[in-house]
Protein backbone atom coordinates (compact mmCIF):
# COMPACT_ATOMS: atom_id res chain seq x y z
CA UNK A 1 0.00 0.00 0.00
CA UNK A 2 1.47 3.49 -0.88
CA UNK A 3 -0.36 5.65 1.54
CA UNK A 4 -1.95 5.09 5.30
CA UNK A 5 -5.73 6.04 4.22
CA UNK A 6 -5.19 2.73 1.60
CA UNK A 7 -3.94 0.45 4.22
CA UNK A 8 -6.77 0.92 6.53
CA UNK A 9 -9.25 0.81 3.21
CA UNK A 10 -7.25 -2.68 2.63
CA UNK A 11 -7.60 -3.47 6.22
CA UNK A 12 -11.61 -2.35 6.22
CA UNK A 13 -12.02 -4.68 3.20
CA UNK A 14 -10.29 -7.61 4.45
CA UNK A 15 -12.06 -7.73 7.39
CA UNK A 16 -15.54 -7.07 6.03
CA UNK A 17 -15.96 -4.12 8.32
CA UNK A 18 -17.17 -2.40 4.91
CA UNK A 19 -19.23 -4.24 2.74
CA UNK A 20 -20.24 -3.18 -0.93
CA UNK A 21 -23.50 -4.46 -2.55
CA UNK A 22 -23.93 -1.75 -5.20
CA UNK A 23 -26.55 -4.30 -6.83
CA UNK A 24 -28.38 -4.99 -3.44
CA UNK A 25 -28.47 -2.09 -1.45
CA UNK A 26 -28.64 -2.00 2.16
CA UNK A 27 -31.37 -0.32 3.94
CA UNK A 28 -30.16 2.18 6.47
CA UNK A 29 -31.84 2.85 10.02
CA UNK A 30 -32.78 6.53 8.69
CA UNK A 31 -34.34 4.11 5.54
CA UNK A 32 -32.00 4.95 2.91
CA UNK A 33 -31.10 2.11 -0.09
CA UNK A 34 -27.26 2.42 0.25
CA UNK A 35 -24.61 0.44 -1.71
CA UNK A 36 -22.24 0.55 1.55
CA UNK A 37 -22.48 -0.83 4.82
CA UNK A 38 -19.55 -0.17 7.33
CA UNK A 39 -19.03 -1.93 10.77
CA UNK A 40 -16.07 -0.14 12.24
CA UNK A 41 -16.50 -1.98 15.63
CA UNK A 42 -14.99 -5.25 14.01
CA UNK A 43 -11.91 -3.71 13.51
CA UNK A 44 -11.39 -4.23 17.45
CA UNK A 45 -11.45 -7.90 17.05
CA UNK A 46 -8.92 -7.82 14.12
CA UNK A 47 -5.53 -7.52 16.81
CA UNK A 48 -3.40 -6.57 13.52
CA UNK A 49 -6.16 -4.26 12.15
CA UNK A 50 -6.26 -2.45 15.43
CA UNK A 51 -3.34 -1.75 15.72
CA UNK A 52 -3.14 -0.42 12.37
CA UNK A 53 -6.25 1.76 13.17
CA UNK A 54 -4.87 3.10 16.62
CA UNK A 55 -1.52 3.66 15.91
CA UNK A 56 -3.16 5.68 12.61
CA UNK A 57 -5.28 7.44 15.06
CA UNK A 58 -2.35 8.60 17.31
CA UNK A 59 -0.35 9.79 14.32
CA UNK A 60 -3.28 12.26 13.06
CA UNK A 61 -3.57 13.60 16.93
CA UNK A 62 0.01 13.99 16.77
CA UNK A 63 0.19 15.64 13.10
CA UNK A 64 -2.80 17.59 13.10
CA UNK A 65 -3.40 18.31 17.35
CA UNK A 66 0.15 18.40 18.96
CA UNK A 67 -1.33 20.19 21.64
CA UNK A 68 -4.20 17.45 22.72
CA UNK A 69 -4.34 17.49 26.47
CA UNK A 70 -7.40 14.43 26.81
CA UNK A 71 -9.07 12.15 23.88
CA UNK A 72 -13.04 12.22 24.48
CA UNK A 73 -14.56 8.98 22.68
CA UNK A 74 -18.13 9.54 21.27
CA UNK A 75 -20.66 6.79 22.29
CA UNK A 76 -20.61 3.86 21.69
CA UNK A 77 -18.51 3.01 19.00
CA UNK A 78 -16.07 5.97 19.38
CA UNK A 79 -15.00 5.14 23.18
CA UNK A 80 -13.20 1.94 22.68
CA UNK A 81 -11.06 3.23 20.36
CA UNK A 82 -10.48 6.63 22.43
CA UNK A 83 -9.03 4.52 25.31
CA UNK A 84 -6.90 2.52 23.44
CA UNK A 85 -5.02 5.76 21.64
CA UNK A 86 -4.99 7.36 24.60
CA UNK A 87 -2.82 4.93 26.29
CA UNK A 88 -0.95 4.73 23.72
CA UNK A 89 0.16 8.40 23.97
CA UNK A 90 0.14 8.74 27.63
CA UNK A 91 -3.39 11.24 27.66
CA UNK A 92 -6.01 10.86 29.99
CA UNK A 93 -9.67 9.94 28.08
CA UNK A 94 -13.08 9.86 28.39
CA UNK A 95 -16.41 9.85 26.49
CA UNK A 96 -19.68 11.61 26.28
CA UNK A 97 -23.16 10.01 26.04
CA UNK A 98 -25.98 9.97 23.34
CA UNK A 99 -27.94 11.98 26.57
CA UNK A 100 -27.30 12.77 30.37
CA UNK A 101 -28.17 9.83 32.85
CA UNK A 102 -31.15 9.67 34.55
CA UNK A 103 -29.74 8.57 37.69
CA UNK A 104 -26.52 9.50 40.21
CA UNK A 105 -25.06 12.51 39.01
CA UNK A 106 -26.72 12.33 35.20
CA UNK A 107 -23.75 13.06 33.90
CA UNK A 108 -23.31 12.91 30.07
CA UNK A 109 -19.81 13.42 30.12
CA UNK A 110 -18.06 10.65 31.74
CA UNK A 111 -14.14 11.11 32.92
CA UNK A 112 -12.42 13.90 34.15
CA UNK A 113 -12.31 17.46 31.90
CA UNK A 114 -12.14 20.28 33.35
CA UNK A 115 -12.68 24.45 32.07
CA UNK A 116 -9.97 25.36 29.34
CA UNK A 117 -8.96 21.58 28.62
CA UNK A 118 -7.76 20.97 24.97
CA UNK A 119 -9.70 17.93 23.62
CA UNK A 120 -9.82 15.52 20.71
CA UNK A 121 -13.11 13.83 19.89
CA UNK A 122 -12.19 10.54 18.56
CA UNK A 123 -15.66 9.12 15.91
CA UNK A 124 -15.28 5.57 14.72
CA UNK A 125 -17.58 6.45 11.47
CA UNK A 126 -18.78 9.61 10.07
CA UNK A 127 -21.37 10.23 7.74
CA UNK A 128 -23.34 13.34 8.20
CA UNK A 129 -21.51 14.15 11.44
CA UNK A 130 -24.47 14.65 13.64
CA UNK A 131 -23.34 13.04 16.30
CA UNK A 132 -20.07 13.67 16.92
CA UNK A 133 -21.11 17.79 16.37
CA UNK A 134 -23.71 16.61 19.15
CA UNK A 135 -20.00 15.59 21.13
CA UNK A 136 -18.06 18.34 20.29
CA UNK A 137 -21.04 20.87 21.75
CA UNK A 138 -21.84 19.19 25.05
CA UNK A 139 -17.77 19.27 25.77
CA UNK A 140 -17.89 23.27 24.52
CA UNK A 141 -20.55 23.97 26.92
CA UNK A 142 -18.55 22.37 29.90
CA UNK A 143 -15.57 24.75 28.79
CA UNK A 144 -13.40 22.19 26.96
CA UNK A 145 -11.74 23.62 23.95
CA UNK A 146 -12.38 21.03 21.11
CA UNK A 147 -9.59 20.78 18.84
CA UNK A 148 -11.02 18.69 16.86
CA UNK A 149 -12.15 15.34 15.37
CA UNK A 150 -10.35 12.12 14.30
CA UNK A 151 -12.19 9.34 12.71
CA UNK A 152 -11.52 6.11 11.27
CA UNK A 153 -13.52 6.31 8.14
CA UNK A 154 -15.96 9.46 6.61
CA UNK A 155 -18.14 8.95 3.18
CA UNK A 156 -17.44 12.46 2.85
CA UNK A 157 -20.94 13.50 2.27
CA UNK A 158 -22.07 17.20 1.48
CA UNK A 159 -24.71 17.56 4.77
CA UNK A 160 -21.57 16.10 6.95
CA UNK A 161 -19.10 18.47 5.29
CA UNK A 162 -21.33 21.20 5.74
CA UNK A 163 -22.69 20.58 9.15
CA UNK A 164 -18.49 20.18 10.80
CA UNK A 165 -18.27 23.74 8.56
CA UNK A 166 -20.93 25.21 9.81
CA UNK A 167 -19.81 24.63 14.18
CA UNK A 168 -16.37 25.56 12.60
CA UNK A 169 -14.77 21.88 13.58
CA UNK A 170 -12.35 20.33 11.35
CA UNK A 171 -12.13 16.19 11.15
CA UNK A 172 -9.37 14.12 9.97
CA UNK A 173 -10.04 10.44 8.87
CA UNK A 174 -8.23 7.50 8.41
CA UNK A 175 -9.83 6.80 5.38
CA UNK A 176 -12.42 7.59 2.93
CA UNK A 177 -15.26 6.41 0.57
CA UNK A 178 -13.03 7.63 -2.58
CA UNK A 179 -9.77 5.90 -1.67
CA UNK A 180 -11.63 2.90 -0.39
CA UNK A 181 -13.33 2.57 -3.75
CA UNK A 182 -10.52 3.04 -5.89
CA UNK A 183 -8.63 -0.37 -3.32
CA UNK A 184 -12.06 -2.04 -3.80
CA UNK A 185 -11.34 -1.63 -7.55
CA UNK A 186 -8.04 -2.46 -7.07
CA UNK A 187 -8.40 -5.67 -4.94
CA UNK A 188 -10.94 -6.78 -7.05
CA UNK A 189 -13.58 -6.56 -4.63
CA UNK A 190 -16.35 -4.64 -6.81
CA UNK A 191 -16.37 -3.54 -10.60
CA UNK A 192 -15.08 0.21 -12.52
CA UNK A 193 -18.63 0.47 -12.57
CA UNK A 194 -19.94 -0.80 -9.24
CA UNK A 195 -17.38 1.83 -8.02
CA UNK A 196 -18.80 4.39 -9.68
CA UNK A 197 -22.18 3.54 -8.20
CA UNK A 198 -20.61 3.91 -4.78
CA UNK A 199 -19.82 7.88 -5.47
CA UNK A 200 -22.83 8.74 -7.42
CA UNK A 201 -24.70 7.29 -4.27
CA UNK A 202 -22.30 9.40 -1.96
CA UNK A 203 -22.61 12.22 -4.32
CA UNK A 204 -26.54 12.26 -4.06
CA UNK A 205 -26.39 12.97 -0.60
Amino acid sequence: MNSLSEQIAADLLKIKAVFLRPKDPFIWASGIKSPIYCDNRLTLSDVAVREDVENGLAALIRTHYPEAECLMGTSTAGIAHAAITATKMGLPMGYVRSGAKDHGRQNQIEGKVVKGQKAVVVEDLISTAGSCIEVVEVLREAGVEVLGIVSIFTYGMQKGLDRLAEHKVTNHSLSNLDVLADVAVKEGYISEEEKNELIQFRNKL
